[in-house]
């Protein structure tokens, strides 16, 4: 069974004022879910920012030309990317990185679009649209899988009250 915890100032841990939210129950389908959902996840972003921070100068091609300091944007995206995964791990953090690792999907959005409309062409990724299309599509998946990997939301496996 799951506990509902109601998180206020003054009771200890990350304060998330009006929130209301359940801690999983691991003998539950919908936590196994999430369980394997997050830890893939945080794989997949460990293992992007590694790539971010090894390979950063073959990434400057897809930042947008308005973008300031993109080396340095670059290489704090791949240190963001390794502290979300590292956050989506450790529950004191889970939500807040949830949380993060959303936004940062949504703020990276600008570079996939350059990079798919803008004719750029970067070593070892592909350029037609077989990639681009499924890659700029996802995304908003991203966004909710980072949601639910950390705890933020249930959408869609919450069952109706009625």
């Amino acid at each position: 069974m799951s506990r509902v915890i109601a998180l206020a100032p003054g009771c200890g841990g990350a304060h998330h004022r009006g929130m209301i939210f359940q801690t999983p129950d691991v003998a539950q389908p919908q936590s196994r879910l999430r369980t394997g959902l997050r830890w893939l996840l945080a794989l997949i972003y460990a293992l992007v920012g590694l790539a971010h921070l090894r390979g950063a100068h073959g990434f400057l091609a897809i930042m947008p030309a308005w973008v300031p300091w993109p080396l340095e944007v670059i290489l704090v995206t791949g240190i963001c990317e390794i502290l979300g995964a590292i956050g989506l791990l450790i529950p004191r953090l889970r939500w807040i990185s949830g949380v993060m690792l959303a936004l940062y999907a949504i703020s990276v959005y600008p570079a996939n679009l350059h990079h798919a409309f803008g004719g750029v062409t970067v070593g070892g990724l592909p350029s037609s649209w077989w990639y681009h299309g499924p890659r700029l599509a996802f995304q908003p998946v991203f966004v909710w899988w980072a949601l639910f990997a950390g705890g933020v939301i249930d959408w869609p496996f919450k069952r109706s009250a009625t």
